[in-house]
């Protein structure tokens, strides 16, 4: 799959930033999320698996905002985390309207209500500020597209494993994608929770 069948708003970022080829990882991981599959993306730093989820978010969104609620929601290890995955993402959404929100723990939790209310199509957001947030109906899930982890290690080392499942437990026709280094078991438990009938794309 080369740039040339995405979205022409996500191009033109493309092109501003000098992405001329898709990564081979890329290559591979790209069509495949497109299609809709429940995705285990296996590669090392490096191989470019961030900036696929981020193409491939804003080509499912069809790089436009759409009414209040997040479409796509991505969970990170920490308020750190949150900040450069929010700042990468920045990067590619200069030529669209879509709008883009991080939620962390340490903010003032009614700022970050009012500030959701007002409407977000990509949401970045820590477990267990997520949590809180949903909870507390301040996030609708409803229509969310795309749920995915990034750099899902977290998931492992930190214990937010049932935090991570009490919100994917209410959602339906989402599609589901974990980004990590290495395949751990506690990943290939998620296929009997909500990653069914996921495919592995490894990095070459």
């Amino acid at each position: 799959m080369s740039f040339k069948k995405l979205n022409p708003l996500l191009k033109e970022a493309l092109e501003h930033l000098d992405f001329e080829m898709p990564l081979p990882f890329q290559k591979k991981f790209l069509p495949k999320l497109k299609g809709g599959a429940n995705i285990y993306g296996i590669a090392q730093k490096g191989s470019g698996k961030t900036i696929a989820l981020i193409i491939a978010t804003i080509h499912q969104l069809k790089a436009k905002a759409f009414e209040d609620s997040p479409r796509a929601l991505i969970l990170v290890k920490d308020k750190q985390a949150a900040l450069d995955l929010h700042e990468e993402f920045e990067r590619f959404i200069k030529f669209t309207d879509l709008r883009l929100y991080c939620a962390y723990d340490g903010y003032d939790l009614d700022k970050q209500r009012e500030e959701i209310y007002y409407g977000v199509d990509i949401l970045i957001a820590t477990p267990k500020r997520l949590n809180k947030l949903y909870f507390m109906n301040s996030v609708h899930l409803g229509q969310l597209r795309l749920f995915a982890l990034d750099d899902a290690e977290f998931l492992i080392r930190q214990n937010y494993h049932n935090d991570v499942l009490r919100v994917t437990e209410s959602l339906h026709k989402c599609q589901f994608v974990i980004l990590a280094e290495e395949m751990h078991k506690k990943f290939e438990q998620l296929r009997n929770t909500f990653m069914y009938n996921s495919q592995v794309v490894y990095a070459e």
